[in-house]
């Protein structure tokens, strides 16, 4: 029962997300031509070239590439993305007939209002166990095959977007104003996970070995067991050290619930990293 609650919990977590992402693209970036990151980003840059509807532009770029990582997601995570990104493409097919948006002249309220839309929803998207896009996968395969981190693919992945609005238009204002629109989706997605980009996570369990080759495997982090014992030094305690992304909280707290409830999580911001040794 617990885990159809759950479920159903996701379900409504997703669909509400992709409700948002769809209005924040839209309502306010479709019509100024402003381009977020990911693959919500690249489906615009196809309807600008192409006139092909940016729902179905979505389907084309993300099926392919979320069949393509199968092997990188779990089964559920992939079943969850793919219903995130059938109901994205439906509220955006669906948006223009249902609703009259009335237009707005300012560039920075569609940048801004598009881009804290979009963050929103692909926060709930996320914190529903599942990813907005394929944008993630692609890192995660590029990262695979070479030296380069999932995070780093990322940026560049986005970088690209931004220098295909200058291209395509021959506009640089607006490959500026769509690098606006990421950065404050980006700080949205952040807050709305609970702050900075790395956290800092403290877990004690009875099975720490286990459950840290679970992280290890899931989610692709290296941590670090510390070994201790309670203030009476009566009993040994195992404490697993793991930064994570806080993109990946939730996912981490969904790995821990599932091997150990009765384990103890501290979740802190990483204020400043400096080397590797501790966690590799």
């Amino acid at each position: 029962m617990k885990v159809v609650t759950a479920e159903l919990k996701n379900i409504l977590l997703i669909t509400l997300g992709s409700a948002l992402l769809a209005f924040g693209v839209t309502a306010f970036l479709l019509p100024a031509k402003v381009a977020t990151g990911g693959t919500p980003g690249l489906s615009i840059i196809i309807y600008y070239i192409t006139e092909l509807p940016v729902s179905l532009a979505m389907l084309i770029v993300n099926i392919p590439l979320i069949m393509a990582g199968m092997k990188f997601i779990s089964s559920a995570f992939a079943v969850r993305t793919v219903f995130s990104v059938l109901m994205t493409s439906l509220f955006i097919g669906a948006y223009p007939s249902l609703f009259v948006f009335p237009s707005i002249s300012e560039m920075l309220l569609s940048t801004l209002y598009g881009g804290i839309c979009i963050g929103i929803g692909i926060a709930l998207i996320i914190k529903g166990q599942a990813s907005a896009g394929g944008t993630t996968i692609i890192a995660r395969i590029i990262a695979n095959y070479s030296s380069i981190k999932p995070a780093q693919a990322i940026l560049v992945l986005d970088t690209l977007i931004i220098m295909a609005i200058a291209v395509i238009y021959q506009d640089m204002e607006l490959a500026l104003w769509s690098l606006i629109s990421i950065y404050v989706t980006a700080k949205v997605i952040d807050k709305m996970l609970s702050g900075a980009s790395e956290k800092v996570v403290h877990i004690v369990s009875d099975n720490a070995q286990s459950l840290g080759g679970k992280i290890s495997t899931e989610l692709g982090r290296t941590g670090t067991i510390l070994s201790g014992q309670n203030l009476t030094m009566e009993s040994s305690k195992e404490i697993l050290f793991v930064m994570v992304g806080s993109r990946e909280i939730e996912k981490l707290k969904a790995i821990i619930n599932q091997h150990d409830k009765q384990a103890l999580v501290i979740v802190m911001e990483a204020s400043e990293i400096m080397g590797t040794s501790l966690i590799n």
